[in-house]
């Protein structure tokens, strides 16, 4: 398997065709998996924003009165407001803000950065990261690039390690897993619960070549890899009623 970063790409803005973007810069190849940072997606699709499009209530002020307790510094009540408007469930609301996102993800702050946004205070996360893999997708076909799977990639934090690393948030034309069940393991047992989560160890792996910072590439063209002959699934973020780290939350508070 290799990776490669595209090279060269500019300052996104609204409206870019971030599929023109890349075919003009690299030779895809069918079979090629492109993965795409969600921050460039973002800048495309217009969700940049500032602190003042989020006019803090009282849920948000009384958020950041106690934020501000646990952390010994000021936190602004507009960014309480904009995780809130970003977010479906409040998962978690000290030490910070664990959130689920509109289309499932479950991250801190709604997934909503504060640095490389030029001339704006926020960039949010798209609104529908599967569409916008899908937009990528077809804006290659038009340009007679066909069988080139999309993933739309974020970085995030993992209970129980430090550090961060890449997940997907959105993908078209791969399936999100490939199932195992019922193929055998070297000694001839039948595997009964493994489901290998394709999608985020690739925008893991892509995220060793993207970087972090002022010096991060945010397209990867991921070639040689085969999904191999498996069943494949797209379920990807857990339903509650089979997440029960979650449901052990709800019931959890922050005592510090």
């Amino acid at each position: 398997m290799e990776l490669n970063a595209v090279p060269d790409l500019p300052e996104i803005r609204p409206g870019d065709d971030l599929a023109e973007l890349v075919a003009e810069r690299t030779a895809l190849e069918a079979g090629d998996v492109l993965t795409v940072a969600s921050t460039v997606v973002s800048k495309a699709e217009d969700r940049a924003a500032d602190l003042e499009d989020f006019p803090a209530g009282p849920r948000a002020r009384e958020i950041a009165t106690r934020l501000e307790g646990i952390a010994g510094e000021e936190k602004d009540p507009r960014f309480a407001q904009a995780v809130l408007e970003e977010s479906t469930e409040l998962v978690m609301e000290a030490p910070f803000l664990l959130t689920e996102t509109r289309f499932g993800h479950v991250c801190v702050n709604a997934g909503i950065d504060r640095s490389n946004v030029p001339d704006h205070d926020l960039l949010l996360l798209p609104k529908r990261p599967a569409g916008s893999a899908e937009r990528i997708r077809n804006g290659l076909l038009e340009r007679g690039i066909e069988d080139v799977a999309v993933i739309v990639t974020d970085t995030c934090g993992r209970p129980f390690r430090h550090g961060q690393r890449g997940v997907a948030l959105g993908w078209a034309g791969i399936p999100a897993s490939r199932d195992w069940r019922g193929e055998r393991d070297r000694d001839g047992r039948e595997l009964g619960v493994t489901v290998q989560s394709v999608v985020d160890e690739l925008a893991s792996a892509a995220n060793l070549v993207t970087g972090e910072g002022a010096g991060g590439t945010p397209a990867v063209v991921v070639r040689d890899w085969d999904f191999g002959d498996h069943g494949g699934s797209d379920a990807l973020f857990r339903d509650l009623e089979g997440d029960f780290v979650r449901q052990a939350l709800r019931d959890w508070r922050y005592e510090g």
